[in-house]
C-alpha cells in the first residue's frame, strides 16, 4: 500500500513495517459499504432462489437443471465471499494473516473458474437439445451431467493450484508490509489463465450459440414457409419472428454480459503485463467480474416460466406445505 500523508497505520505497534490505509470521507465509505452489501445480497438472494427451486421441486430434477444448480452454487459462493473484497475498495487492512490471504484468494479463483466452467456444459446441453433433439435423452443423461459437473470443479481446483503454486508455497512473497494482501500472477500464468477462463469458454459458447441461433432461425423460416396458404399465417409468422428475436437476444446477452464482466479484469495479460491483485489495481474490475454471478441467474433461470412460478411459491411460503415438492410447475 502507498504511504500517504494523513493515513493511519494498520498495525500501530509496528510503525516501521506496517502498511498505511488512506483516510476516506465518511460519506464515501458508507456509500461503498451500501453498494457492496446490496450487490452481494442481491447475488445471494437470486442464486439461493434458483438453488431452492431446483432442489425442492422434483419436476425440476433434470440434467439441464442440474447444470443450472451447479452454476447457482458457484455464484452463491461468490456472493457470500464478495464482502471481503470490500476491504480492497475501502482501503482496509488485512488482519487475518498471509496464509488466509492467499487461501481466500485461491478459493475465489476456484469459484470464479467453476462459475465460468459451468457455462460451457450449459451451452453444450442447449446445443444438443436444439440441434439434435431426437438423441438428446440418450446423449444428455443424469449420470453424464453429474460427471461433467465434478470434472468442472476438479479442473478448476487443479488448474488454479498450478497457477497460484508459488503464492501458496510462500504466502507473503509479494507483500511489502504488514496488513497487505497481494497476489501476483506473472505474464505466462496470466496468459494461461486468460485462455482457460475467458478465450476458451467464450469461443465454445459463441460457436455453440451461433449454431443454435442458425438452427432456430432455419426452423422459424421453415415454419413460415409451410403456412403461407393458411389463413392464420400472420399469427404464426409473428410467432416465428418472435422466436428468432428471442434466440438473437439470448445469444447477444450471454456474450455481451460475459465480455463486459471479464474483459476488464483480464486486460493486463492482453497488454503483456503482470496481474497484480491488490487494493489499488483491481477494486472496480473485481466488482464488475463478480457482477457476472449476479446476472447469471437472470440470464439462465429468470426467463423460464417454471422459475417465476417457484419464486411465487417460495415467497408465499407454500413450499412449507406437505408434498409441495410434488407440485406440477412445468
Amino acid at each position: 500500500m502507498e504511504t500517504l500523508e494523513g493515513s493511519e497505520l494498520c498495525f500501530p505497534q509496528l510503525p516501521n513495517s506496517s502498511c498505511r490505509k488512506p483516510m476516506r470521507p465518511h460519506s464515501e465509505t458508507v456509500f461503498l459499504h451500501i453498494m457492496l452489501s446490496s450487490i452481494s445480497l442481491l447475488m445471494v438472494a437470486l442464486n439461493l432462489l434458483v438453488i431452492i427451486s431446483i432442489s425442492h421441486f422434483r419436476k425440476l430434477h433434470t440434467p439441464t437443471n442440474l447444470l443450472l444448480l451447479s452454476l447457482a452454487i458457484s455464484d452463491l459462493l461468490v456472493g457470500l465471499l464478495m464482502p471481503r473484497f470490500g476491504s480492497y475498495i475501502l482501503g482496509d487492512c488485512w488482519f487475518l494473516g498471509d496464509s488466509l490471504c492467499i487461501g481466500s484468494q485461491f478459493l475465489n479463483f476456484i469459484i470464479i473458474s467453476a462459475s465460468v466452467g459451468n457455462m460451457v456444459p450449459i451451452s453444450i446441453d442447449r446445443y444438443v437439445a436444439i440441434c439434435d433433439p431426437l438423441y438428446y435423452s440418450t446423449k444428455v443423461t443424469q449420470r453424464r451431467v453429474q460427471i461433467s459437473v465434478c470434472i468442472c470443479w476438479f479442473c478448476s481446483f487443479f488448474y488454479n493450484g498450478l497457477v497460484l503454486k508459488d503464492s501458496l508455497i510462500q504466502p507473503d512473497k509479494y507483500n511489502s508490509c504488514y496488513g497487505e494482501c497481494v497476489l501476483m500472477i506473472d505474464y505466462i500464468a496470466g496468459a494461461v489463465d486468460l485462455f482457460l477462463t475467458i478465450i476458451g469458454p467464450i469461443t465454445v459458447i459463441i460457436v455453440l450459440y451461433m449454431r443454435v441461433f442458425v438452427v432456430a432461425v432455419s426452423q422459424a423460416r421453415a415454419m413460415r414457409s409451410h403456412i403461407l396458404s393458411v389463413p392464420s399465417q400472420n399469427t404464426v409468422t409473428v410467432t416465428a419472428k418472435k422466436s428468432e428475436r428471442k434466440a438473437a437476444r439470448t445469444l447477444g446477452v450471454v456474450i455481451v454480459v460475459f465480455l463486459m464482466c471479464f474483459c476488464p479484469y483480464y486486460y493486463p495479460p492482453f497488454a503483456g503485463q503482470d496481474t497484480l491483485s491488490s487494493a489499488s489495481s483491481v477494486a472496480i474490475v473485481t466488482c464488475l467480474l463478480y457482477c457476472n454471478s449476479c446476472l447469471n441467474p437472470v440470464i439462465y433461470a429468470f426467463f423460464y416460466p417454471w422459475f417465476r412460478k417457484t419464486v411465487k411459491l417460495i415467497a408465499s411460503l407454500q413450499i412449507l406445505q406437505p408434498d409441495s415438492c410434488k407440485a406440477n410447475i412445468i
